[in-house]
């Protein structure tokens, strides 16, 4: 296992000055990277404060599904947020850090088509590369703040079954790169989507939200409902086209049809 480190990262970081990552909590081994974020939350802790760990025992992705990787291949972080916007607003956050994702790992492979899978996958092709879970506090009726955790695989080559069949990594499409760089990089990223979703909303990230939606044109189903995605609304609702209307889904599981 190659430990994170974290030397190197916040004298990078303090180098290029990003707004996002300090303090930075670096641990070999915890539980959930998303519960010691929340707990820093509720101790008080900043905007931007960072949590990695090289393994997770009880991470977790969406829908509270497990979340496994082996220690040291992969990017596990979470990164605390303190945004002005209304809670239900939250939600939108999902969609800026899996741009910020897209974008930062896409560099690292030209020629492939890296792509949003509504409403929190990042993928490359028909495979998932990263996830993202976001959780947020309320407090008297006001978003006090929001969790925004990622998993990335770097260095996996070999998947259990049955991931082997729709995951992929950095690795296997022959990226090399450090989880250090990936995560000053995807932080960079992330900063102005932040500020520009607090700001304005949506309605400056979907331009790009909509030319990598991996699902636009397809066939799907969430939960009952069944049709064609047709893109995005300007709140970051899936719009699914059935057989007698447009149905604004706001959140569900994606299942591809065709």
């Amino acid at each position: 296992m190659t430990a994170f480190d974290a030397l190197y990262f916040e004298s990078e970081h303090e180098r290029r000055r990003l707004p996002l990552g300090a303090p930075l909590s670096a641990l070999s081994e915890t539980g959930s990277t998303n519960d010691d974020a929340l707990t820093a939350a509720r101790a008080g802790a900043p905007h931007g404060a960072t949590f990695v760990a090289d393994f997770q025992h009880q991470g977790r992705g969406r829908g509270g599904n497990p979340w496994l990787a082996p220690a040291g291949e992969n990017l596990t972080f979470s990164v605390l947020l303190r945004p002005k916007l209304r809670p239900e607003q939250a939600p939108q956050l999902t969609l800026a850090v899996g741009l910020a994702i897209r974008d930062a790992v896409a560099r690292r492979l030209p020629g492939e088509v890296v792509g949003l899978k509504w409403p929190n996958d990042v993928w490359v092709g028909q495979r998932k590369l990263a996830g993202v879970l976001l959780e947020s506090i309320t407090q008297a009726g006001a978003l006090s703040a929001v969790v925004a955790g990622v998993g990335l695989n770097v260095q996996t080559r070999v998947f259990p079954t049955p991931l082997a069949e729709t995951a992929t990594s950095l690795a296997l499409l022959g990226a090399d790169a450090r989880r250090e760089d990936l995560l000053l990089e995807i932080l960079g990223e992330l900063q102005p989507r932040t500020e520009q979703v607090a700001a304005f909303g949506l309605r400056p990230l979907l331009p790009d939200l909509r030319q990598h939606d991996v699902l636009a044109g397809r066939r799907v189903r969430v939960d009952r409902i069944q049709g064609v995605a047709r893109g995005l609304s300007e709140n970051g609702e899936l719009l699914v086209e059935t057989a007698t209307q447009i149905e604004h889904v706001r959140a569900g599981h994606v299942e591809l049809l065709a």
